[in-house]
């Protein structure tokens, strides 16, 4: 079974506002950078959005590690998601946010086996570094002027 790591970073400025999101996939020596950027978004919706991505481009199933510096996306796919399904997507205070993106990131990483890790974000780790450096220039690439 083929290994990748991942590692992911999506955001807006403001928030809400233009989001951008992007992930590193490594994976047999190689390293593939992707981005994208929407005009109206939240944080939220665009660290899902680089996981989902990221995911989507492995075709076959693996063993995928992701490393992301978002809790809410490492403690909404480890700890909330079981909870949320019991509950018919309904959290403590109620439906939960970005549904649609968690039962998209459910679908996308279903065939794989999962592993997923929270580091802090901007503490110097290279990776790290890269896909927060990709997000805001997928973010600026909104910008017309």
């Amino acid at each position: 079974m083929d290994e990748y790591v991942i590692y992911t970073d999506g955001g807006c400025d403001p928030n809400p506002g233009p989001g951008g999101w992007a992930a590193l996939i490594l994976h047999d020596g190689q390293r593939q950078e992707i981005s994208g950027a929407e005009m109206h978004s939240t944080n939220n919706r665009m660290e899902l959005t680089a996981a989902i991505e990221a995911l989507r481009l492995i075709e076959a199933p693996a063993r995928v590690t992701i490393y992301t510096d978002s809790q809410y996306l490492q403690k909404g796919i480890n700890e909330w998601i079981p909870k949320w399904l019991v509950k018919n997507w309904r959290g403590t205070n109620g439906p939960v946010a970005n549904k649609d993106l968690w039962q998209e990131l459910l679908e996308a990483s279903r065939m794989h086996q999962m592993d997923w890790h929270w580091l802090r974000g901007h503490s110097g780790n290279p990776e790290n570094e890269r896909v927060d450096h990709l997000c805001r220039l997928a973010r600026r690439s909104l910008n017309h002027w």
